[in-house]
């Protein structure tokens, strides 16, 4: 399975990005999805995690404000960015993993500016 993320961009503080991930194959068979993010001069951090049984999981510092959801009928994953922070500016990526496995598959990144 090879991921693909887009959707990035440059946005003003207070506005909204909406992120896609799509997948080659099926993401049915990924157990969890995620997206991480990644600042310059830093480590990557963990964003947002969903399971095939669609349970959530979120960074403080996006509770509120992300959301993320995945469509296994058509193969894809998003992000919902809402009321945007300067400090959201990264590289966002997304990922996957199968059932008793570790974050194995990678998208690419896209570039999410927030201007203040």
């Amino acid at each position: 399975v090879q991921l693909q993320a887009s959707g990035g961009g440059l946005v003003q503080a207070g506005g909204s990005l909406r992120l896609s991930c799509a997948a080659s194959g099926s993401i049915f068979s990924m157990y969890m999805v995620a997206w991480y993010h990644q600042a310059p001069g830093k480590q990557r951090e963990l964003v947002a995690t969903i399971t095939s049984g669609d349970s959530s999981n979120y960074a403080d510092s996006v509770k509120g404000r992300f959301t993320i959801s995945r469509d296994n009928a058509k193969n894809t994953m998003h992000l919902q960015m809402n009321s945007l922070k300067p400090e959201d500016t990264a590289v966002y990526y997304c990922s996957g993993r199968k059932l008793g496995g570790t974050w194995d598959y990678w998208g690419q990144g896209t570039q999410v500016t927030v201007s203040s």
